[in-house]
């Protein structure tokens, strides 16, 4: 079925002007994950495998809430079907009013990538046009933006552009356009910012950090852009160490540490002001997982700490940390701790309390990344936290990558993907509400247009 309607969707690209590629996109019967792992089993696994569908925490937002339609749109990694490993970057949306999803549109055909380091980062601009932003993979797959027909419609999207763009971040700020963060392979990861008052005529890449390679994280607070990272010493990504902050309020065009002291760019010292803590002298790996704000706009990140990048106890323990910027120092608090480097966690503050929604706890397969869904919550400004509940239970696969969305709802507060960590499998998505006491499974085969999650908790 998947070959027959991409067959007939390529047929009609010949009888259309070139400008309208892609006008006609086809859809799913259904939302299918895609599945991956990273290669070389080791004795206690791969270093993550499983569901991906909502990798990673660098490719954001996934996600966002737009309450003029009153719809979650998202984005995800999906495949053709149960038995393939075959990338489509897909969009959806869950309407709040009636609590439905329809069939999942395929935006872009990977034609052969099977890995999720292409999946797609969304953003939606004033006038309610969805911008698909597409990893590619060093410079032999470019990265790719598409833009929605017409606002707040996933039915059809055109081709804006391609240039080499890795993890893309993409923020639409109001009044001023897009400001997109992103990397190049050229010396290992290297950190780039652009921006665009229309998302087609983009002024030239800005090189923001250049030590060897680097992972980012980085979320807006008002009209103030705030970018944590990490380095690769020797460009090598299983020795990821340190963090960095730098911020910006000026669409890139001066670069501050959190105590607005200005950071000449691009960064190419180790030891610089945008450093929040050494950990390479500490022998510890840095896991970037979320970035967010107290009520005062202080940022508040999310990571993971390991002793080795193979999965297994050797590198235990897995430590996750908030560290928080407050009364102009950098506050170190330890939450809770998991077996695996790739367990993924999201960070949702009010002024009232702290949460994580994440896979901090094991899963049938232990050592692989991902594990069993659960809620913790501070009321202290992350000094102390309690797991509240365990979200999923008894799992027959690894839970991963739980994400949130922009503008989070009380009814689609978290979503993610499941997959055996230790053997391919298939891989279905899911989301929570609020709560956290309740869990959907979005319909892996459909039959009609519209149809409702399944809830199975």
């Amino acid at each position: 079925m998947y070959k027959k309607t991409v067959l007939l969707a390529l047929i009609s690209l010949f009888f259309v002007d070139p400008g309208t590629l892609f006008s006609q996109n086809p859809k799913m019967d259904g939302y299918k994950g895609i599945w991956f792992n990273a290669g070389q089993f080791q004795e206690y696994g791969y270093k993550f495998s499983g569901g991906v569908a909502t990798f990673a925490s660098r490719y954001r937002p996934i996600a966002i809430y737009s309450p003029e339609v009153k719809k979650t749109f998202f984005v995800y990694g999906g495949t053709t079907s149960a038995d393939e490993r075959h990338l489509l970057i897909m969009i959806s949306y869950f309407d709040h009013r009636y609590n439905v999803v329809p069939k999942p549109v395929i935006v872009y055909d990977k034609m052969g990538v099977s890995e999720p380091h292409d999946n797609a980062s969304l953003s939606i601009d004033s006038n309610g046009f969805l911008w698909i932003f597409i990893s590619g993979r060093g410079r032999t797959r470019p990265g790719l933006i598409f833009k929605s027909s017409k606002p707040y419609s996933i039915d059809s999207f055109e081709k804006i552009l391609d240039w080499e763009m890795i993890s893309p971040q993409p923020w639409w700020m109001k009044d001023y356009g897009f400001l997109l963060m992103f990397s190049k392979n050229i010396k290992g990861r290297e950190l780039y910012w652009s921006s665009s008052t229309d998302g087609k005529t983009w002024i030239t890449s800005q090189k923001l950090a250049d030590m060897g390679g680097h992972f980012q994280v980085s979320n807006v607070f008002g009209n103030r852009l705030v970018t944590i990272f990490n380095y690769h010493p020797l460009g090598n990504t299983d020795k990821r160490t340190n963090l960095y902050l730098l911020q910006t309020e000026d669409m890139g065009k001066t670069w501050k540490s959190v105590d607005n002291k200005i950071v000449k760019t691009p960064i190419v010292d180790i030891i610089n002001e945008a450093l929040i803590k050494n950990y390479e002298i500490e022998g510890k790996l840095v896991y970037i997982k979320d970035l967010n704000f107290d009520k005062n706009g202080n940022p508040v990140i999310l990571v993971i700490l390991s002793g080795d990048s193979s999965p297994g106890p050797k590198g235990g323990p897995r430590e996750w940390m908030i560290i928080h910027w407050k009364d102009n120092k950098w506050n170190f608090n330890k939450v809770c701790e998991s077996t695996n480097n790739y367990d993924m966690g999201s960070l949702y503050i009010t002024d009232n309390e702290w949460r994580i929604v994440g896979s901090t706890e094991p899963g049938p397969q232990k050592y692989g990344s991902g594990g069993e869904m659960a809620l913790w919550i501070s009321r202290n400004e992350g000094i102390d936290w309690d797991k509240v509940r365990n979200i999923t239970t008894k799992s027959i696969y690894n839970n991963s990558f739980a994400r949130r969305p922009l503008n989070a709802q009380k009814d689609f507060y978290a979503f993610w993907a499941d997959g055996d960590a230790d053997q391919f499998s298939i891989s279905r998505l899911y989301f929570t509400n609020e709560k956290c006491n309740r869990v959907w499974m979005l319909p892996y085969d459909m039959k009609k247009d519209l149809e409702r999650p399944v809830r199975i908790k």
